[in-house]
């Protein structure tokens, strides 16, 4: 009864305004218009909307903890892979005769190797080869600012770099949406806030929504002339707009999340959260929210603001899950049928054939990354892990952290602090360059674990202002929730935290180098240029005087495992927990 059509409101090659889009979203609703008021009460036509989030240019199956999904038995699966995830698509697209695939944000940026040392043009192909129709502005697709962006969407060579992955590079064939992002000095959309995809004859509009705290997660050059909307005004217009188009069916990719308290792919355990708030307060013709950022797995039913209950969804990370919502539209409304709505988490399990074309592609970005990625830097004793102690503090944490402090050291360092989001990978001792169970550290895979070239800047604060920046580890969320980010601390910083004291007094016990930390004294402190600006929320560390700019973070990094060949995971005891 159905046929598959392209949208005819695909993101052009070098963009348009928003204007035009609402215009030929308008023509395309009244071509259609008669043959949904001509069709009998209860025809319908079925959708499959297939997402993921956060895949980080993650074209190889990721390692460690990285790669794996924990099931709702607690038993875990290796997971992920481009080639996998192609296969595993292709599958899901097989079983339904209309679908459309979406992504959450954050297809690109905090990548290994393979991808980033192409600027992520290698992921983007990957996306496009996946007949990705749209996705959600991620706050790492701005990582290298807005032009960057535009580049990644229109297409062209790096303005410094050239085209280094192939001769040219086409962009992106799918819209990247951002409902409430705009320019300060105008308040004109950045980005299109919307696209109109099809299923059948039925449109369905797709609205993109970053998070508005995008600033806080960025560096602040990258977000330079831009401003954020609160999600759920961005959506309600957004929502209302389609709604007057005639576009009943609506789908909200949000790049903001929950957390969990464990539970499997297809479990709803997730904590108080930004998402969850988002989700009961956002419009109500809004038929399904894809969610992301927080690299958690869930399947949530939530109530909509008219008690309706909606799917609401995220997919861990790195390709390690498809989302996946079935439904049926019906002709007569345009809308999507809610009683039919069947959600559900899809893993990609690495027991499928790997899909060829996808492995060309892949193959290709390896072999030309080769060269650099392989080349030794140093060796370790065992894994050194990224997943946090109860402290919060993790063995790679640690590591980084000891780094940043010997890189340093010549500026006056006395302690280093790495923040736990800039960790992006296990540095595992079974090494990816072939070198099976010898503990070798490649380039790419010190690249992998911090991949965003922030710069080391040292700066002067007072035991009063450390306390400060350390109490700013617990912070709470727009939505009231509570958010912990535990720095990652160097070997010469040792405190205490306690959870259920008040807020403002819960770091005691801090010494540096043995010493008591005293309020007046100065403290020489080495952060990453992101966390000095006040990402993450640390707005003290903005506060610090006689700054003195370092190494780029990952050289530091390389140069310590050089200095300390067969480096051991240092142990967790830097922070005790209350």
């Amino acid at each position: 009864m159905t046929t598959t059509t392209r949208s005819a409101t695909r993101q052009p090659r070098r963009g348009r305004a928003v204007a035009v889009v609402a215009l030929a979203a308008a023509a395309l609703v009244a071509g259609t218009s008669g043959t949904a008021a001509a069709t009998p009460r209860g025809w319908t036509s079925d959708v499959r909307l297939i997402a993921f989030n956060d895949f980080h240019g993650n074209l190889e199956p990721p390692s460690g903890s990285s790669g794996r999904i924990t099931l709702s038995d607690g038993k875990t699966v290796d997971a992920g892979g481009a080639t996998y995830l192609a296969t595993h698509l292709r599958n899901l697209r097989a079983q339904a005769r209309d679908s459309i695939v979406l992504s959450a944000g954050d297809n690109i940026g905090g990548s290994p190797a393979v991808s980033a040392l192409f600027h992520d043009e290698p992921s983007i192909e990957l996306m496009n080869s996946l007949d990705v129709k749209a996705s959600a502005l991620g706050n790492h697709e701005l990582d290298e600012g807005y032009q960057e962006l535009r580049r990644m969407m229109h297409g062209g060579c790096h303005p410094k770099d050239g085209c280094q992955f192939r001769k040219s590079f086409p962009g992106a064939k799918f819209p990247v949406l951002a409902a409430n992002m705009s320019f300060e000095k105008t308040g004109l959309p950045a980005l299109m806030p919307f696209s109109i995809e099809f299923s059948g004859l039925m449109p369905v509009g797709i609205i993109g929504v970053p998070l508005k705290d995008l600033p806080s997660v960025v560096s602040a050059e990258a977000v330079k002339g831009l401003k954020f909307e609160d999600e759920v005004k961005a959506i309600d217009r957004t929502a209302n707009l389609l709604d007057r188009l005639g576009v009943k069916a609506q789908v909200v990719l949000l790049h903001q999340g929950d957390n969990t308290e464990g539970g499997g792919p297809n479990d709803c355990k997730t904590t108080p959260g930004p998402a969850r708030a988002i989700a009961e307060r956002a419009s109500a013709k809004v038929d399904a929210i894809f969610t992301g950022h927080s690299h958690q797995q869930y399947v949530c039913s939530i109530k909509d603001p008219v008690g309706k209950p909606r799917p609401v969804l995220q997919g861990a990370s790195f390709g390690r899950i498809l989302s996946v919502v079935d439904a049926k539209i019906d002709w007569w409304t345009r809308d999507i049928d809610r009683s039919t709505v069947k959600a559900f988490n899809h893993v990609v399990t690495r027991d499928v054939a790997e899909d060829k074309a996808t492995k060309a592609l892949v193959d290709e970005a390896k072999a030309k990354a080769a060269p650099i990625a392989n080349r030794k830097i140093g060796t370790i004793s065992a894994d050194v892990m990224r997943e946090a102690a109860p402290s919060g503090e993790s063995q790679l944490g640690n590591l980084i952290a000891d780094a940043q402090l010997e890189s340093t050291k010549s500026a006056g360092a006395q302690l280093a602090l790495m923040n736990p989001g800039g960790v992006r990978a296990d540095l595992v001792f079974k090494s990816s360059a072939g070198n099976e169970g010898d503990g070798v550290v490649t380039y790419g895979e010190a690249y992998t674990v911090q991949p965003f070239a922030n710069i080391l800047q040292t700066i002067s604060l007072t035991g009063a202002q450390l306390k400060a920046v350390l109490e700013q580890q617990f912070q709470t969320g727009p939505d009231g929730a509570p958010i912990k980010r535990i720095l990652q601390p160097s070997s010469t910083l040792k405190y205490t935290w306690t959870a259920s004291a008040a807020a403002g007094s819960r770091i005691s016990g801090i010494t540096v180098g043995g010493q008591p930390v005293l309020p007046e004294t100065k403290y020489r402190v080495t952060v990453n240029n992101f966390l000095q600006a006040g990402g993450d929320g640390f707005t003290e560390l903005s506060k610090g005087t006689e700054l003195t700019g370092g190494a780029v973070d990952l050289d530091s990094f390389i140069d310590y495992l050089k200095l300390k060949p067969n480096v051991a995971p240092p142990a967790t005891d830097r922070i005790t927990a209350k």
